[in-house]
């Protein structure tokens, strides 16, 4: 089905005015949750500064804001020490692939990893959380569009993994994560997770981004990551520079 075609949920225009951008989007949240009954507090807004500049990171962290997500491990290790220094109550989260080469580094880094997406990954990142005795909350990735292009684990092996996690790795999980394909509905694509989620006994459900995150709020979002919408258009990268 093609995506329906709409603006953006609220007054999140990408300005220089961070402050005024993360009120309205903290807005559409409690909106969307009361529409859904459901308590705002229980969303967690993830503000993905990726290519984002430190003075913009700043700026969102003198307005309040402490859960940041970043796409790749180098990138952050750049940014975060610093910032950290200043502000320790920084929840930091990996949102986009991570190779098993740089494992190391993001467990020692990240407090959430959201992309688990491969047995080979689960195993590397247990045995490094072991090695460093420190434990991230790790999400999985499912692919709930099957697109071939994607990493994530598809809908029909979520039960299958989440229990090799657990059993074969000793790694909790603490939620899922998805991406919706970009030409279709993002409804239905958060409306199956949070049924695999209830399924398989998972309380996190990580969907919804700056275009679709008033969706998946009402349709039980737990996290939503939210980058243009706070913090403007990104600089363009190279897509082959994007993993972890």
């Amino acid at each position: 089905m093609p995506r329906a075609t709409k603006p953006p949920p609220a007054p999140v225009h990408p300005t220089d005015d961070i402050a005024a951008n993360l009120a309205a989007v903290r807005k559409v949240i409690a909106d969307a949750a009361q529409a859904a009954d459901r308590d705002p507090r229980a969303v967690k807004l993830v503000a993905v500064s990726k290519v984002q500049p430190m003075e913009k990171l700043r700026a969102a962290l003198a307005a309040g804001q402490r859960v940041f997500g970043e796409n790749r491990v180098q990138e952050a290790k750049s940014k975060f020490p610093d910032l950290r220094r200043d502000y320790p109550d920084i929840e930091l989260h990996l949102i986009g692939p991570l190779q098993t080469n740089k494992v190391k580094d993001a467990v020692a880094l990240f407090d959430v990893i959201q992309t688990v997406d491969r047995p080979k990954l689960a195993q590397a990142l247990a045995a490094e959380c072991r090695k460093q005795n420190r434990w991230p909350k790790f999400y999985v990735e499912v692919n709930t569009g099957e697109e071939p292009q994607k990493a994530g684990i598809a809908p029909s092996e979520v039960g299958a993994f989440l229990a090799a996690c657990k059993a074969d790795y000793g790694l909790q999980v603490a939620g899922l994560m998805c991406i919706p394909p970009a030409e279709e509905e993002p409804s239905m694509h958060f409306a199956l997770l949070a049924d695999l989620a209830k399924r398989h006994f998972v309380p996190g459900l990580s969907m919804g981004m700056s275009s679709d995150f008033d969706v998946a709020v009402r349709l039980g979002a737990t996290m939503v990551r939210v980058g243009t919408g706070i913090f403007g258009e990104r600089a363009v990268r190279d897509p082959s520079a994007d993993e972890g």
